[in-house]
């Protein structure tokens, strides 16, 4: 009877771990970000100067009578929860490679050798990339973006009204946000694309064949995530589509790759069980015919 219920508790504990262990990483991943939230906090307006310089910067250039660019607040209480959604993103930005870290430190005990080898690269490319992104966008694209609409301001005059723009701080800050979230997840399209090749759930001859749906599909999901107008949905779908074809030519080098890096680099214990599995079943059937 003990026996049954030690055996039973031993298989109960590793999954019992196993959660332990993820709430642990998952409390030091919030910890950090409510950490890192609340010094943000406090340059939160520093931060919000920061994004609008691309803004500010096109506008001060663009206006000829050199007005000072402003932004406006219709709400009471919109500045200030413009503010908190800025430290909050800014944290996040902060926090995401301690939040790969701990996401690394949870899934390497359970991978092998070669798996680790796989994986590491790609998880460390994922923020790289998505600052790159980000990057693309405020130094780029949204100064292209912002020129282009600001093209649209009129002086009035002979009887007409002026066309000015007039942003709001909470409208500002979502566009700008939208965008950089946007680039800097289909930034990450390489590395779905190659892990996806790694395991072999896609190959470079089908991602393409399907080069064209793929094309529709980016054009679609430029349309859903950036501003009814056609500068912005380019400035998106362009980049995705290069990006495809970066993907077709990793998965094309992981596939050369694939066994070198599968059967090379195996744990000495897997190579040790499977050997001593080999030589136990070879003594049993060398000693069967000298018994008999």
């Amino acid at each position: 009877m003990t026996t049954v219920t030690d055996s039973h508790d031993e298989k109960k504990m590793p999954l019992l771990d196993h959660l332990i262990e993820l709430r642990q990483r998952l409390l030091w991943s919030v910890a950090s970000l409510l950490v890192v939230f609340l010094v943000c906090f406090f340059f939160a307006e520093q931060i919000f100067d920061f994004l609008a310089r691309p803004l500010a910067d096109v506008l001060l250039e663009g206006r000829e009578d050199n007005r000072p660019p402003r932004l406006i607040f219709t709400n009471l209480t919109e500045v200030f929860f413009t503010y908190v959604k800025v430290a909050f993103f800014a944290a996040a930005f902060i926090c995401a490679p301690v939040f790969l870290m701990q996401l690394w430190l949870f899934v390497a005990p359970g991978l092998y050798r070669h798996e680790k080898a796989a994986f590491a690269p790609f998880l460390a490319a994922t923020p790289f990339l998505f600052f790159l992104g980000g990057g693309l966008v405020y130094w780029i694209i949204f100064p292209f973006v912002v020129e282009f609409f600001i093209a649209f301001e009129t002086s009035g005059g002979d009887g007409n009204l002026p066309i000015e723009l007039e942003q709001r701080v909470a409208e500002y800050f979502s566009l700008m946000m939208k965008l950089i979230f946007a680039f800097g997840l289909c930034f990450q399209l390489p590395v779905i694309m190659t892990l996806l090749a790694r395991v072999g759930l896609a190959t470079s001859k089908g991602m393409a064949a399907k080069r064209k749906y793929a094309i529709v599909g980016v054009f679609i999901f430029a349309a859903i995530f950036t501003p009814p107008d056609p500068i912005s949905q380019l400035s998106l779908a362009i980049p995705i589509v290069l990006l495809y074809e970066i993907s077709i030519y990793m998965a094309k080098w992981v596939e050369r790759s694939r066994p070198k890096d599968e059967y090379d680099d195996l744990d000495d214990d897997e190579l040790g069980g499977d050997d001593s599995g080999e030589e136990s079943s070879g003594g049993s059937g060398g000693t069967s015919p000298a018994t008999t």
